[in-house]
């Protein structure tokens, strides 16, 4: 298969401080390998700190504060796990507002691990096919998602993984949902056909 070119690809990864630290920087380094923009968005204005399996990682630069990202700016979002920063990050009106943002607009979506805590907050999983780290499996299922234990999932340009071992799995998918574009109502309308009815994201 050609390696994907994500060239001109601007992906924001939304994070908070406890990241897993693999889920967050190999799927950066495999997106800027593939040609991708990749900036860092957080609440926290300066550094964030990762998780490094049991105890904290390397600090990381924040490119953008959360207050002044927008995503009609990018072309696709990645939400790495760790279970303190999807925590923090669900309790945070503008983050949600921020994920909830690139469903809308169709655009490819990344979560791993403990990531699509996020999905669940942002009421964006009902009647859609993923996975996640299986702790959460339980939310994501009352919030209305068909959840599956599977190494990567992919549904409508939503890409999900369950744990760190899965991550070459996850970024191969990502990459390629990058590549496609958006998703939904609007690809299906660029390639002249009628979308087929989704419910509205609350």
């Amino acid at each position: 298969m050609a390696e994907k070119n994500l060239s001109g690809k601007k992906v924001a990864i939304l994070s908070e401080d406890g990241f897993e630290q693999s889920e967050l920087l190999e799927p950066r380094q495999a997106l800027q390998k593939a040609g991708a923009d990749v900036r860092i968005v957080s609440p926290k204005p300066d550094r964030i700190r990762g998780w490094n399996k049991r105890d904290w990682g390397d600090p990381i630069d924040v490119d953008i504060p959360l207050e002044k990202a927008n995503a009609e700016d990018f072309d696709a979002l990645v939400l790495p796990g760790g279970v303190m920063n999807p925590d923090q990050l669900r309790l945070n009106p503008k983050a949600v507002e921020f994920v909830r943002a690139f469903f809308e607009q169709d655009k490819p979506v990344g979560a791993i691990c403990h990531g699509p805590w996020m999905l669940a907050e942002a009421a964006v999983v009902e009647g859609r096919r993923l996975t996640s780290y299986a702790s959460i499996k339980t939310d994501l299922i009352n919030a209305g998602a068909n959840w599956v234990d599977e190494e990567v999932v992919t549904d409508q340009g939503l890409v999900t993984s369950r744990h760190p071992g899965d991550i070459p799995a996850f970024n191969r998918k990502l990459i390629e949902e990058i590549a496609e574009g958006p998703h939904g109502s609007r690809r299906e309308e660029a390639r002249g056909r009628k979308p087929e009815a989704r419910p509205p994201i609350q």
